[in-house]
């Protein structure tokens, strides 16, 4: 698990997928949170669910590698999701970050938050090098999110799924040779 100032971002598992794909509410009980209407905002990541689901039953070790859930602590409300696309490659220790929050949840520093949260948890681990993103191919919140936790643009590039992408990146002596700017505990 990974806590900011606002937010928990759970590791979400194998039950708490079961509970999301069979009726949404349950997961809401099971987190013990309730649902803002649009926390799974982004139709990609909607339709993502059923194969991530698999991907992780598949891949248990992905675990804290994979989709996370994200509560709103004060709240207590299930406001978004995200995580990371994988565990680290063998090609220079890259790991991929996204994220996206209910309509009623933006703007409001939480996935600057998040992302640094994850940013945290990724570079916690020794063979974590290099930390990266993928926006839309235009200047908008996620690209000046990432800008906000040091990331910086790599390049244009075309994706299989989602066509030309800019791919964002920071890597680990970057991350180390700025303080950072909220206490996120991971445990």
């Amino acid at each position: 698990m990974i806590e900011t100032p606002r937010l928990r971002l759970i590791p979400c598992t194998t039950a708490h997928f079961e509970a999301m794909l069979d009726d949404e509410r349950r997961l809401a009980s099971l987190l013990h949170v309730t649902l803002e209407d649009n926390w799974l905002d982004f139709p990609e990541a909607r339709a993502a669910m059923p194969s991530s689901y698999q991907y992780l039953k598949a891949h248990p070790s992905a675990l804290g590698w994979w989709t996370y859930l994200f509560v709103h602590l004060a709240d207590e409300r299930l406001v978004g999701v995200g995580g990371f696309k994988g565990e680290a490659d063998d090609d220079g220790g890259r790991v991929e970050i996204g994220y996206s929050f209910a309509p009623s949840y933006r703007r409001r520093g939480l996935a600057t938050e998040a992302a640094r949260g994850m940013l945290a948890y990724a570079f916690s681990h020794p063979h974590v090098k290099r930390v990266e993103a993928r926006t839309l191919p235009a200047h908008n919140a996620s690209t000046h999110v990432l800008k906000k936790i040091g990331m910086s643009f790599v390049e244009t590039l075309q994706d299989l799924d989602d066509g030309y992408v800019w791919r964002w990146s920071i890597r680990r002596e970057e991350y180390e040779a700025t303080p950072p700017r909220i206490h996120t505990s991971i445990g």
